[in-house]
């Protein structure tokens, strides 16, 4: 053997070196048994959907035929799909990536392009455009993709899953698909374009980060190896207690175009003047126009996280303006992906000029709440906070208490940001007609804005049903041995009254049932791909206009 090859055969080595099936069995274990105590939907998801997270004995067996860590990794995140819950992921520890240079989604029922990146793609070699059809890759039909990648990442909303792993087509990120890493260096994709014509290209893969490599690493030892089992003790100390976590501040790889962008994904009219989102200091976008002889204001929310004293003081300044030069006012929080709750609630506040009921929580009592709460109380007793406050943190820590105590699971419903109802405050409230545009990406405490402005008859739902991603959630470390990152929802947002989605039981909960549109409008057409939105533009500013007249 010479020195070159014994060289590489010792930098082989390592990346070749696999988690032990001990290893990966209490991994396992451990990642379950994070579910079994602080996952509040539990017995939700037995009723709905017949998975049963607590019999894990099958993904044992798979788990202990895994042939390398990134099938583990895939019999992981597997297992966390069936919840079907959009707060729940399974991130592998990688930065590794990999593109074509295109966008795509699901328009009509089709996945069609609807972006390029020219730099990647010139046009002199690769002519598909816009609105054209994505039709397979490497000879297998992205219907039949898109059922692989759904395996391993469901959302509360089936539609949200579908164009979620749509957009994985065309960006592979290994923390979502640990197989990435395996793709060659271009891809073959038959094409339909939009005169019927069906052309192949051979398009190169733009590939950054470093793959991921995790084992080996020794494990401990006693002179009879038991079985091995997670104990409350095993939990890492670095947990975190989020109002919200969403899957795209921790996973790269949720490439729905417009996902959290301040910018609209639609173009607004002509005569639009634009206000706020000319600078990187505004957190909204914002402006009015004309339509029909009234004054229409608009104004996107893009997410609820990172807000501020200072956010809200713009959206005070601008709800002065939009008050007294609106007749009627859009407010667009399609494709937003949530965050803090007790933004959400600011926000309703603000565009709602009466009181209004919030959404409560039903809260997995776990000591981390328990301890959460009660820290929380003693710091508003600390800084002297008004009496009505400290009442509020008595009235959750005694709840969750309670609970706790009685081991019963889950908590009564319970406000977790302000009193109940939220009490009337001194403005700027914006008073005239509102509609609201929501679809499946609206998704945590974009569900909960469109929930509590509905139920309060505050605002007309426009668009498609909501995300249903319904919980707060905590974070985790997935295992000792996979270093992989995971989300826990540990409670349940529920409404003040019942709502009901297609095929599933009427209930209080948001959680895989969303909410449901007043108006229902379908933007995914290629009409307005093509169009840039122009037509979805125009039939929500009808509705509005029909709301400010009495219609």
């Amino acid at each position: 053997m010479s020195k070159l090859t014994f060289v590489v055969l010792l930098w082989m080595a390592p990346l070749m070196a696999q988690l032990t099936p001990e290893q990966k069995e209490s991994d396992f274990r451990f990642l379950a048994s994070v579910y079994a105590k602080n996952y509040p939907s539990i017995d939700w998801k037995r009723q709905l959907f017949g998975f049963d997270g607590l019999s894990i004995r099958p993904w044992l067996d798979r788990v202990a035929r895994s042939k390398d860590d990134l099938e583990f990794y895939e019999i992981c995140a597997e297992y966390l799909s069936n919840f079907r819950d959009s707060h729940i992921f399974f991130a592998a520890p990688s930065d590794f990536s990999a593109s074509l240079g295109m966008a795509v989604d699901i328009y009509d029922g089709k996945v069609l392009i609807e972006g390029l990146n020219r730099t990647q793609l010139p046009v002199a070699r690769f002519p598909f455009t816009t609105g054209d059809e994505l039709v397979s890759i490497d000879g297998t039909p992205v219907e039949q993709l898109m059922d692989s990648f759904a395996v391993l990442s469901r959302w509360g909303n089936e539609k949200a899953t579908r164009r979620a792993a749509a957009a994985q087509l065309v960006f592979r990120s290994q923390q979502a698909l640990p197989r990435a890493v395996e793709l060659a260096d271009t891809a073959e994709i038959v094409v339909r374009r939009l005169s019927g014509a069906e052309e192949t290209y051979t398009v190169p893969w733009l590939k950054r980060g470093t793959p991921m490599h995790v084992g080996p690493v020794p494990s401990p030892r006693s002179a009879l190896l038991p079985t091995i089992a997670s104990r409350e003790e095993d939990v890492p100390g670095d947990i975190r207690l989020y109002e919200k976590l969403t899957r795209s501040e921790v996973q790269g790889h949720v490439a729905v175009q417009g996902f959290g962008s301040r910018t609209p994904v639609f173009a607004l009219p002509a005569n639009f003047q634009q206000r706020l989102g000319r600078v990187p200091t505004d957190f909204f976008f914002s402006g009015t126009y004309q339509a029909q002889g009234k004054r229409i204001g608009f104004l996107r929310i893009p997410s609820y996280s990172g807000a501020s004293a200072a956010t809200l003081t713009q959206l005070d300044n601008e709800l002065l303006f939009l008050e007294e030069n609106t007749d009627g006012l859009i407010v667009d929080q399609i494709r937003n992906p949530g965050g803090s709750v007790c933004f959400g609630e600011e926000v309703t506040r603000r565009l709602t000029p009466y009181a209004f009921e919030p959404v409560k929580y039903e809260v997995r009592a776990t000591l981390i709440w328990l301890n959460t709460v009660y820290n929380a109380l003693v710091q508003a007793r600390q800084r002297d906070a008004e009496h009505w406050r400290i009442s509020f943190y008595e009235q959750i820590y005694r709840e969750v208490a309670k609970a706790y105590e009685a081991n019963r699971g889950l908590s009564t419903a319970i406000p977790l940001c302000t009193a109940d109802p939220v009490r009337e405050t001194l403005g700027p409230f914006y008073t005239k007609p509102i509609v609201m545009l929501i679809d499946e990406f609206s998704a945590s405490t974009g569900d909960i804005v469109p929930a509590m402005m509905q139920d309060s008859g505050r605002a007309t739902m426009f668009g498609a049903r909501s995300n249903a991603a319904g919980a707060t959630v905590l974070a985790f470390d997935a295992g000792p041995y996979s270093e992989a990152f995971i989300g826990v929802p540990a409670s349940l947002m529920v409404r003040p009254r019942m709502a009901s989605a297609p095929g599933l039981p009427a209930s209080r909960y948001i959680e895989n049932t969303g909410v449901g549109p007043d108006i229902e409008y379908e933007y995914m057409t290629r009409e307005n791909l093509l169009q840039r939105g122009q037509p979805y533009v125009q039939a929500f500013t009808n509705a509005l206009i029909e709301k400010i007249e009495g219609r």
